[in-house]
């Protein structure tokens, strides 16, 4: 049993560590993005990941733009980082989306951050077909509209870069979320099909698969969280070598279970960690 068990576990070891080198192998295609100088859009920017996101490049002297719908709290940020620019917009709105981007030409970094996320039964009669719209709108086609109208100043720029944050539930959903999950599965895969479209032209497409973080939109739910921070920083060490599709913390896990091993990994996530 014992022999067994080495072998399985030498075995799944080999698995990784192949999987991980082809990842790598697939990433290294150009040369590696400039970590400075830069000037960055990031949407979602008053808390949590986006605010993380913000104050890195900030430490590494780029010009920072924030988004939020909250104005009191893109006050209090601006309070904290007197050099960051921040916007009032609602991303579920095409007219604050077409603003933003005649606004600031000179971004040629995008981060679409901004997310939210329900979890409620379909069958619940409370539940109206809106809650959908807004919860697919903020998730998934606000980022790709925002993409698209920003594509011709960052087509013009010797170097670019669109940052997706995904999820982990959008590899494996939980049972919970079904649109939330739906969401970020359709940008993991839409992101992976811009990467392709882009790859001969000077913009790089990145994507950071994140693990369950400690946020405002998690408050309350799940275990085994890590800080925005931290994700940032592995984030960091991936971005400054063009490694594109960046999974954080336990996706690497999960991604490893979820192609080997896929009914374990349902298992897990479909109650919610």
């Amino acid at each position: 049993m014992k022999k067994t068990l080495h072998s399985f576990i030498l075995y799944t070891g080999f698995l990784a560590f192949f999987d991980s080198a082809v990842a790598v192998k697939l990433s290294v295609q150009k040369s590696p993005m400039s970590t400075q100088g830069n000037t960055v859009l990031i949407t979602g920017g008053s808390s949590g990941i986006g605010l993380a996101l913000a104050r890195k490049f900030l430490q590494a002297r780029n010009t920072v733009i924030i988004t939020g719908r909250n104005a009191q709290k893109l006050s209090d940020v601006k309070q904290i980082f007197p050099d960051i620019i921040t916007e009032v917009a609602d991303l579920r709105d095409f007219h604050d989306l077409q603003r933003l981007v005649n606004s600031y030409p000179n971004v040629n970094i995008l981060v679409n951050n901004a997310g939210i996320q329900y979890n409620y039964e379909f069958t619940n009669p409370e539940i109206t077909p809106e809650l959908i719209e807004a919860e697919l709108r903020t998730n998934l086609i606000a980022p790709l509209q925002l993409i698209k109208l920003m594509l011709p100043h960052l087509l013009n720029k010797p170097e670019a870069a669109i940052i997706n944050v995904s999820s982990g539930l959008g590899l494996v959903p939980k049972e919970s979320a079904p649109v939330y999950c739906g969401s970020k599965a359709g940008i993991h895969i839409a992101t992976k099909a811009l990467r392709w479209q882009l790859e001969a032209t000077s913009i790089k497409v990145f994507e950071i698969i994140a693990p369950l973080v400690d946020t405002p939109m998690t408050e309350g739910r799940g275990k085994g969280k890590i800080s925005p921070d931290a994700l940032v920083n592995e984030f960091w060490h991936d971005f400054a070598r063009d490694r594109y599709e960046m999974r954080i913390g336990k996706t690497k896990l999960l991604f490893f279970l979820q192609r080997w091993f896929p009914q374990v990994a349902e298992k897990i996530l479909r109650p919610g960690i």
